[in-house]
């Protein structure tokens, strides 16, 4: 299983314009805005994988040492660090993903079940991530209103939940698609029939090329798939905008 980072501009960032900074944040500003919450939830959904196999009858990420929150179990070299640099490098559609948690499927106690169990495990850990963000940016701001001294530091904070709440929403919609390796493609394999399952699961073999490719030149389509996650993410926005603090970059 694969938690990948997906790269908000092909969604469109005048979806999420109005939590941005008025004056410019600088690289390293939005590192650490973006880098742990990013982080922390690529392992949160590698962790729902190797844990949902675990309850289903498969020992492998446990026994691998890979059912850990230790985020260094979890940073593929390639796919975590030079995939998405390099991609950054040449202008192209950037994303990368986490070490996959291995699973064997052959130990499921219901194979079909425990198949689509475990894929959508990660997409429904980043969901209830997403969902967690909101009452805390609520919080957030009325702690602020009764502790006027920390409203700087408890804002950096707020930002950090509310790309939270973007990050999360954004990582389990792009999962769900259907292309493999991705976790929707091993849920749609289930609603084709049997023939043509089987040359779809060979289609793993070129996956992230076709991945490239779709980001690359299907971006109406990519834009329309993700378009719910921007609709979830508006709803939260109207819930935890009279929430939101002063913009401590904007100081």
């Amino acid at each position: 299983m694969l938690a990948f980072a997906f790269p908000i501009s092909l969604v469109g960032r005048s979806a999420f314009a109005s939590i941005r900074p008025r004056r410019p944040v600088n690289f390293a500003q939005q590192l650490a805005l973006v880098g742990p919450v990013l982080l922390f939830s690529m392992v949160a959904h590698e962790y729902a994988h190797g844990y949902a196999a675990y309850r289903q009858g498969d020992m492998t990420a446990y026994q691998l040492g890979r059912l850990t929150w230790n985020p260094l179990k979890h940073i593929d070299p390639f796919m975590t660090v030079l995939l998405p640099v390099f991609l950054a490098f040449v202008g192209g559609p950037i994303f990368g993903g986490a070490k996959p948690v291995p699973v064997n499927p052959r130990n499921y106690r219901h194979y079909k079940r425990g198949d689509i169990i475990v894929s959508l495990a990660g997409v429904a850990t980043n969901v209830v991530i997403a969902v967690l963000c909101l009452p805390l940016i609520v919080l957030i701001g009325l702690l602020a209103a009764r502790v006027p001294e920390l409203v700087r530091p408890l804002g950096v904070l707020q930002l950090m939940l509310v790309q939270g709440i973007i990050l999360n929403l954004t990582l389990a919609a792009f999962n769900l698609m259907p292309i493999p390796p991705l976790d929707g493609s091993h849920v749609f394999k289930y609603l084709l029939p049997p023939a043509w399952s089987l040359r779809y699961q060979q289609l793993g073999g070129i996956g992230l090329l076709l991945l490239f490719a779709v980001l690359s030149f299907g971006r109406p389509l990519v834009t329309l798939w993700m378009s719910p996650a921007v609709a979830l993410f508006r709803v939260a926005q109207g819930v935890f905008a009279p929430y939101l603090l002063p913009n401590p970059f904007d100081a």
